[in-house]
């Protein structure tokens, strides 16, 4: 069963972001996952709740999204992000 990785973020630090940025998509690639919506278009439909940008991976299952998560590629990507965004990720089954 698929599943998906949601991040909500807000940026401060841009430079650095855009370092995380091109360092995580070869350790999603790694570990099986691919992004399905990425960017700064999300629109809030209800609340109010409202990042700046919002990120979804597909992992083929939440054990695959959790070794990526713990990877030492993405950790090592994961630095370049560490105060540059306010950050909030989780991981869910698909249905």
């Amino acid at each position: 069963m698929s599943a998906y990785v949601i991040a909500m973020l807000d940026v401060s630090d841009q430079e650095n972001y855009e370092k995380y940025a091109a360092a995580a998509p070869a350790a999603t690639a790694k570990y099986g996952g691919k992004a399905i919506a990425r960017g700064p278009t999300a629109a809030t439909l209800e609340g109010d709740f409202s990042p700046q940008r919002i990120v979804i991976l597909e992992f083929p299952t939440v054990e695959d999204a959790k070794a990526w998560y713990a990877s030492p590629e993405y950790q090592e990507a994961r630095n370049f992000r560490l105060g540059a965004a306010d950050f909030r990720m989780l991981v869910a089954d698909g249905i």
